[in-house]
């Protein structure tokens, strides 16, 4: 069926551009919507990749960090485990002896300087640092000389040699009531004890370490020697 309309006394057939123009319009749109739903799935897409990236580079990160501190644990308790430091007397002599009796008043002059040399020996595969300390010489349990013994540092593995001077302090000495006895024998009972305090570092730990040692012996004022010396050895940690 044709339609015309009379417009000014001339025909003219209708037009249907506008009704295709909204048709294109809906598939136009319809298109645009299908593409950005398309987009956003990719972008779901990526970010779930992301997600198990990152988590991935987290579980790898805790990991190493773990790993690391079990290998310090057990470099800690094996191959650098602290050890004990060891100290020891090399030698013993007599650098000065004068002994007088007077028998008419029972009393004794005496002075005796003793030499000691002492060694410290680390064990440890790191340094060992003690600190400043004092060598005792003592005679039947009584304090009659001592040394300063200046802090230091023993390399891994190293030892350390230390030269000491004992000299009596004679009023001390002389007060002990068996001084007479033993002078007028030709032999005086001394000992002489070290003990060092310090530390080993063991990675980040600082673990105290002491050593000490202590010797009994037999001075011959007649011959002026050292005899039947006993040492006993002892470290804690």
């Amino acid at each position: 069926m044709n339609l015309y309309i009379l417009e000014f006394g001339r025909e003219r057939k209708p037009s249907f551009t506008g009704i295709t123009g909204s048709y294109l319009g809906v598939s136009i749109c319809r298109k645009k919507n299908l593409n950005t739903s398309k987009r956003m799935e990719v972008d779901g897409k990526s970010v779930t990749r992301s997600g198990k990236r990152r988590k991935t580079c987290c579980i790898a990160v805790i990991g190493s960090i773990v790993g690391i501190v079990i290998l310090i644990i057990i470099l800690a308790f094996t191959v650098f485990k602290a050890k004990r430091p060891v100290t020891s007397y090399d030698n013993l002599s007599i650098k000065d002896l004068d002994v007088s009796l007077d028998i008419a008043k029972l009393r004794v002059n005496i002075n005796i300087t003793v030499g000691a040399d002492v060694s410290v020996y680390n064990p440890n595969k790191v340094g060992y640092k003690y600190g400043d300390s004092t060598a005792l010489l003592n005679y039947r349990g009584q304090l009659v000389g001592e040394a300063p013994l200046m802090a230091g540092d023993i390399s891994a593995g190293g030892t350390e040699h230390i030269n000491l001077t004992l000299t009596v302090m004679a009023d001390r000495f002389l007060s002990n009531s068996n001084i007479f006895s033993d002078v007028k024998s030709g032999v005086l009972s001394l000992n002489t004890a070290v003990k060092l305090s310090g530390k080993v570092k063991i990675l980040f730990f600082k673990i105290h370490a002491d050593t000490s040692t202590s010797c009994d012996f037999n001075v011959y004022t007649s011959n002026r020697t050292i005899g039947e010396q006993q040492c006993v050895y002892k470290t804690k940690i």
